[in-house]
């Protein structure tokens, strides 16, 4: 366990016919140490206030007095004016399924590199945010703000912009350090064979089985942020085996950029092992291959040879 568990509402608003991702949303909340104490799905169009319509507003409201509620976490990304207007009236933090996985990445991150790649992102993220919220801060409303005028409000933004130049600068560096490892690695004239796919799915332990490491191993999501590369052989021949960060669906797009360099070296790969859980039921399973693939094609695996991996059989019954 991450924390102390913290009791959470999760909400999902969804057009009419499209499925809910409440299943997924648990996981990622169990991951972050939150306990999901109510979910909530509403078939509506977005309101421009809330999100969610009104009344189920006021049934979160209840909810969140008689469970004692510390959190809401919204499947669906939210304008600055409607997190601070649910904030206002459920009088909780609102957090985005966004926020949530930037949040376990943080858990999560244990290199110099995955750490400043979640901070930017964090950033991204804010900056994005940041112009509405200093619109709001003008008119006097000040969500996230905590009482500062719109003098400081400006200060802020220009803050998070210069703040994100750092640390930009700060990944430059090390991505040209990686680049020179990775000339070594081609000078040594071996294949690079790198584990990719959606997240759980098994990637580590097989990295694990493969290569004799103890990377760590947890059935909780993105345990492995930072590649992980060992020689080893197969079929008698060495190889450089790459253990990847796994995807999910919706994945941020300010997180594939901030981690776009370690995505990179995936692309980079003489053959990519797409690894899947063939315990999942063949919908899910479908969906995962699928998002998965278009994760890889998004970073520039479309020349690279892709062999799908059926992991986790001996959870088949």
């Amino acid at each position: 366990m991450l924390r102390a568990e913290v009791k959470v509402a999760i909400v999902h608003r969804v057009s009419r016919g499209e499925e809910d991702n409440l299943a997924e949303l648990r996981e990622l909340c169990k991951t972050a140490g939150y306990e999901v104490a109510y979910e909530l799905k509403q078939v509506r169009p977005p309101h421009p206030e809330y999100h969610i319509g009104p009344g189920k507003v006021e049934e979160l409201r209840k909810v969140v007095q008689d469970l004692e509620i510390e959190k809401v976490i919204f499947e669906n990304d939210l304008k600055p004016v409607q997190e601070y207007n649910l904030a206002k009236a459920l009088k909780v933090p609102i957090l985005t399924r966004t926020q949530l996985i930037l949040e376990i990445f943080s858990l999560h991150a244990s290199s110099l590199e995955a750490k400043l790649q979640i901070k930017l992102a964090e950033l991204k993220y804010e900056l994005s945010r940041a112009k509405e919220k200093v619109r709001l801060a003008k008119r006097g409303e000040q969500p996230g703000f905590h009482g500062l005028g719109a003098y400081e409000a400006d200060v802020y933004y220009d803050e998070i912009h210069r703040r994100i130049v750092f640390i930009n600068k700060k990944l430059e560096n090390l991505k040209k350090h990686m680049d020179l490892i990775r000339v070594e690695r081609r000078k040594r004239g071996l294949p690079l064979v790198s584990l990719a796919g959606y997240t759980n799915a098994g990637k580590s332990t097989l990295f694990n089985a493969l290569t004799r490491e103890k990377v760590r191993i947890d059935s909780q999501l993105f345990t492995t942020l930072t590649p992980t590369t060992r020689i080893t052989r197969v079929a008698g021949k060495p190889i450089f085996l790459s253990d990847t960060v796994g995807f999910i669906k919706n994945l941020p797009t300010l997180l594939i950029e901030a981690f776009y360099a370690t995505l990179r070296e995936i692309a980079l790969s003489d053959l990519i092992l797409l690894v899947a859980d063939i315990s999942d039921p063949l919908p899910k399973l479908r969906e995962k291959i699928e998002t998965s693939l278009q994760t890889l094609y998004g970073i520039g695996a479309h020349d690279v040879p892709i062999l799908l991996v059926l992991n986790k059989v001996d959870l088949v019954g």
